[in-house]
């Protein structure tokens, strides 16, 4: 499978108020396979949103190779290119005096080959609000405005900085939807999120990035070795609630189906979510 985007050593650094050097992405290495949703996790100041810039472009790197859809985002501003990627940024209030419909009617002419405006308006939830002033949705709204507004141009290669920020519960599931029938089309999808319930749901692989580096990358199942975790062994004996921690939990059921009779009582079997492997990850920051 060929990768939409290719990172070698990635360096970048700043510098603070007080002159001192500030090493916030520290020779990362990188791979997203093309039609891939890959999310990228991590406490702030982790480094997540210097790499995606440089990825999509609008920020320098120091050092390091790159390739974005075959091209140096750094050495290309081909319009040809720029069709080809879809960006939805933490918050925009672009033309908040047109309407929705207005306003993805006229983004759409900057691409060669957009999505039907009505089909996106429906995709993202805001048909009740086609006719409404951007100045006038809501936070939501105004974010599900944001999400059409990054795939209106159908493109080949979407980034999504925080997508559902600002959602319902439904409608994040209703957007988990859309992203996924997104792959299903082809598009690859990098994105961050603070929600691990979200990049468990959505991502094949998720990578977890801390103080500048890559900790690990993985699937949301073996990130951190997360399937090769004890798994917790709960269940009631006796009147009492017993658990352990096992290797073996196949093994340990079948001990206590021998010796209690009919079903066993309040019996559960965990392994660490996503979320406290990822805390582990990150020592427990913020």
């Amino acid at each position: 499978m060929s990768n939409a985007i290719a990172v070698r050593a990635l360096t970048k650094s700043y510098r603070n108020g007080k002159g001192a050097r500030i090493d916030a992405v520290k020779g990362i290495d990188l791979e997203v396979a093309t039609g891939e949703i890959f999310a990228l996790l991590g406490p702030n100041g982790a480094g997540k949103t210097s790499t995606i810039e440089i990825l999509e472009g609008y920020r320098k790197r120091d050092g390091g190779e790159l390739s974005v859809l075959g091209e140096d985002p750094a050495r290309t501003n081909l319009p040809a290119w720029r069709n080809r990627v879809g960006i939805v940024l933490q918050s925009t209030k672009d033309a908040a005096d047109l309407s929705v419909v207005e306003i993805l009617t006229h983004f759409a002419k900057y691409y060669s080959h957009p999505r039907d405006v009505d089909e996106v308006i429906a995709a993202v939830g805001l048909q009740e609000k086609r006719n409404a002033r951007g100045e006038h949705l809501s936070g939501g709204q105004r974010r599900r405005l944001d999400v059409a507004l990054g795939i209106i141009g159908n493109p080949e290669l979407l980034f999504l900085d925080e997508p559902t920020t600002g959602f319902d519960p439904e409608a994040r599931r209703s957007f988990w939807d859309l992203i996924r029938s997104l792959r299903k089309n082809g598009t690859t999808i990098l994105m961050s999120t603070h929600y691990l319930d979200e990049a468990e749901a959505l991502a094949d692989r998720v990578a977890v990035m801390n103080h500048g580096v890559i900790v690990d990358c993985a699937t949301p199942e073996k990130l951190g070795g997360r399937d090769r975790e004890k798994v917790n062994v709960r269940w009631r004996e006796n009147g009492a609630l017993h658990h352990e921690l096992t290797d073996t939990p196949t093994h340990l059921v079948r001990e206590l189906a021998a010796r209690i009779p009919g079903e066993i009582p309040e019996l559960t079997m965990v392994r660490p979510t996503l979320e406290e492997i990822y805390l582990q990850m990150i020592g427990g920051q913020a």
